[in-house]
């Protein structure tokens, strides 16, 4: 074999998984909506996110919540997700868990109330996929509250949400 025939096999096999590999990320960036979100909306009790987009469409995801699901956030170590009107104020790709977007919990609101009431309001509120540990199958995270009351999705939820939310979208929390 040449010289020129070695060269051009290692070439062909160093660029062919390359290229499908960019093959592959650009099927991921097309699979999902791009399609900014206007606002989420959470209702509690149906166990369910809905994001507006910015073209009216919506999109509707199953999701977890803490251990008390009911009522309103009052105080750190409560496990319940807070109730009112807030916003996405930080996205985080270096989590615990598939992504990251930390709802901006405590409100003033909700700080005078803990104040009030002599107690820690917590915070680190996020909406995030399942904890990076998590093996598949993901079993024990669907269909059942497991978080420290952040609001959990699957992961693949998790991406469509990721990339169509921008920081400072509004967040509306139902009972």
């Amino acid at each position: 074999m040449s010289t020129i025939q070695y060269k051009s096999i290692l070439l062909t096999a160093l660029v062919l998984p390359l290229t499908t590999l960019a093959d592959s990320a650009d099927n991921m960036r097309t699979r999902f909506d791009r399609t900014p979100a206007k606002k989420i909306l959470v209702e509690k009790s149906k166990r369910r996110l809905t994001m507006v987009l910015a073209d009216g469409r919506e999109k509707n995801f199953r999701i977890s919540l803490g251990g008390q699901p009911r009522g309103h956030k009052w105080r750190q170590g409560d496990s319940r997700t807070p109730e009112g009107t807030y916003a996405i104020d930080f996205k985080n790709v270096d989590s615990e868990y598939y992504l990251s977007m930390r709802i901006s919990y405590p409100s003033e609101e909700d700080l005078r109330t803990a104040e009030r009431l002599g107690v820690k309001p917590g915070g680190q509120i996020m909406i995030h996929g399942y904890p990076n540990d998590a093996q598949p199958p993901y079993e024990d995270y669907r269909n059942r509250d497991w978080t420290d009351g952040c609001i959990g999705v699957s992961n693949t939820a998790m991406q469509e949400i990721w990339l169509a939310v921008r920081e400072k979208t509004p967040v509306t929390i139902t009972p």
